[in-house]
């Protein structure tokens, strides 16, 4: 599907398991409107799309060419299906146009780590190198694999699905993917925050809290390199078989920064024996790449 590009501003939406967050940003990228709401799981996710939509259209009345909404799980963008997201509670959700009926322009739908890599790829902390790894870390974990310059989609369009390799398969969680021991169940934020509740008996906000007791906590240093291992791990067998000169780590845990990247290298090159070990470095967005892939997509109309 070729579609122009437009220099309109444009809506962007990215649905994340614990947030929804959207702006609107004209054809220079600054932000003419923002806001985030948090994600009710289920049908109330639409809706809480649809209302945010309309309150941030409603502060922009400027010509609104499209848009795109971006969401985490197995999403079919030729048909506007969410197919599988647990962390939504979607599954077989056919949007269709029911939003570009709604707005009154047309409105693209892609997965939240394809737009989110692409970003940090293109613009961001991947810029100008040709084989990357892309890993969004949040409340989920997926991302991207760029190969000689070309983004890898996979026969299905599906690929980097990172999330769901298994690592512990079996003395690990059950994932809600159906699997057990899926690389999400240990290295997510939740999971993270959820691993060390359960070490110390201490409830967290999220893993931000645990990262930040990392110098003087022993329990927290267990929990974050376990989940490290796991996300080296589950690279290993991705680093084999493309060799990316860089992994990227973005999405809402890389605001870790050296501390998460150093430790994710430090433990691939423990790992890694036939073939070069990756810079990994924190990228450019943070948790904003979904949101700035969302309207670098929607701007342009494809993602390349």
């Amino acid at each position: 599907m070729t579609v122009d590009a437009v220099a309109d501003p444009v809506l962007a939406i990215d649905i994340g398991g614990t947030t929804i967050k959207a702006e609107i940003a004209d054809a220079d990228g600054r932000v003419l409107a923002a806001a985030t709401v948090p994600t009710p799981r289920g049908a109330q996710a639409f809706d809480a799309v649809a209302e945010l939509g309309d309150r941030l259209l409603a502060q922009v009345p400027r010509p609104m060419r499209r848009g795109a909404i971006v969401m985490p799980g197995i999403v079919d963008a030729e048909r506007s299906v969410a197919v599988f997201s647990g962390n939504i509670g979607w599954r077989d959700v056919k949007l269709g146009n029911r939003f570009d009926e709604r707005w009154g322009f047309p409105v693209l739908i892609e997965h939240d780590g394809v737009v989110a890599g692409w970003a940090e790829w293109r613009y961001g902390a991947g810029r100008g190198c040709d084989d990357v790894v892309v890993l969004m870390l949040g409340t989920g974990i997926s991302g991207t694999l760029s190969v000689a310059g070309r983004l890898v989609r996979g026969g299905s369009g599906q690929a980097g699905e990172y999330g769901h390799i298994p690592v512990r398969p079996r003395d690990g969680l059950p994932c809600p993917c159906g699997n057990t021991g899926c690389v999400e169940t240990v290295a997510s934020g939740p999971s993270i925050a959820r691993a060390y509740a359960e070490r110390t008996g201490r409830e967290v906000a999220g893993a931000a809290a645990v990262f930040a007791a990392l110098p003087d906590d022993p329990d927290a240093r267990e929990v974050v390199d376990d989940a490290v291992s796991a996300l080296a791990e589950g690279l290993t067998g991705i680093v084999h078989a493309s060799c990316p000169e860089l992994i990227v780590l973005a999405g809402g845990l890389a605001g870790a920064g050296a501390v998460l990247a150093d430790g994710l290298r430090d433990r691939l090159t423990e790992l890694l024996r036939v073939v070069p070990v990756p810079r990994v470095v924190p990228g450019k967005f943070g948790a904003r790449a979904g949101l700035v892939g969302a309207a670098g997509f929607a701007r342009s109309g494809a993602i390349e």
